[in-house]
């Protein structure tokens, strides 16, 4: 858990939240803040099973899934190839539409160009290609004076999306299971402080939408699992655009490491269907494997 990636304290709660889950489930738990000796740490400690509650760049994209293969220990989520591809934004996404799921026109541009002109008629959202948390975010809108100025930690390349209006929806796959869709409602947009900070959006499940569309959220969902070649939990999140019906649902994006936190949409959706949070733990343990 921790990590040096823009998401560290989210992964510090998650750690925290599934190492005690873990220990109530009867497992011997050791927490490992993962840093530049995570090597050495993991074959000091030599673990039948490592839970990785990592989230963001480093513990999501397939590096830490690759010295775990390496060091030959079994793991959690999904492995080197799908993390990788999942955490890539545009590259995912190509995935997905060669998969036939619906997605928003997006492309990758410099970050300087995007500084000095528009390079998508707005509204449209500029957004670090390879990270997750809503972490550096930017909503174009259609009366933007002019393009945005970016915080000088995004990277040199950003991607830049057409915006998709409309609520937020979300699903999780367990395995080969489709739990539940999720309504997620906020004042705003869903930021990184809606996610995370306590009574920051209202969560409703089973979501409160059409038939179709639900449907639709969990065969997509389960699909785009399937088309990244994710394993263990996944989450897939949604835009949908009530007034366009089922044209206006449009797939966003898969995350092979869902949020693990109090406030967290995943074991929300578990426990909707009987699964509390230390059996969800626990059957991701159970789950885990090298050569994922």
């Amino acid at each position: 858990m921790g990590g040096p990636s823009a998401e560290r304290e989210v992964s510090l709660s998650s750690g925290r939240e599934c190492a005690a889950a873990l220990a109530g489930e009867g497992f011997e738990v050791v927490t490992v803040d993962a840093g530049p000796d995570l090597c050495d740490r993991l074959r000091e400690i030599s673990p039948d099973v490592v839970f990785n509650a990592l989230h963001g760049r480093w513990g999501e994209d397939g590096c830490v899934q690759g010295m775990l293969e390496w060091l030959g220990l079994p793991y959690t989520h999904s492995g080197v190839l799908a993390s990788a591809l999942a955490m890539d934004k545009q590259r995912s996404k190509i995935v997905f539409e060669a998969a036939g799921l619906p997605t928003m026109p997006s492309a990758i541009f410099p970050k300087s160009e995007v500084m000095a002109n528009h390079v998508m008629v707005p509204p449209y959202v500029v957004k670090p290609n390879c990270e997750g948390s809503s972490v550096g975010i930017y909503i174009v809108h259609e009366d933007a004076n002019g393009p945005p100025q970016l915080d000088e930690n995004m990277p040199a390349d950003v991607m830049v999306e057409a915006f998709a209006p409309g609520r937020e929806l979300t699903t999780t796959v367990m395995g080969d299971r489709v739990l539940t869709v999720t309504d997620i409602l906020t004042e705003g947009w869903y930021d990184y402080d809606a996610k995370y900070k306590p009574g920051g959006s209202q969560h409703v499940l089973p979501a409160d939408i059409p038939a179709e569309i639900f449907d639709l959220c969990m065969e997509y969902a389960l699909r785009a699992h399937n088309v990244l070649g994710c394993r263990g939990v996944s989450r897939t999140d949604y835009r949908w655009d009530e007034a366009r019906g089922v044209d206006g649902l449009i797939l966003l994006e898969t995350n092979t490491q869902p949020g693990m936190t109090p406030t967290s949409l995943t074991p929300e959706q578990a426990a909707h269907l009987g699964m509390s949070f230390g059996e969800m733990c626990s059957w991701m343990v159970k789950d885990a494997s090298c050569n994922r």
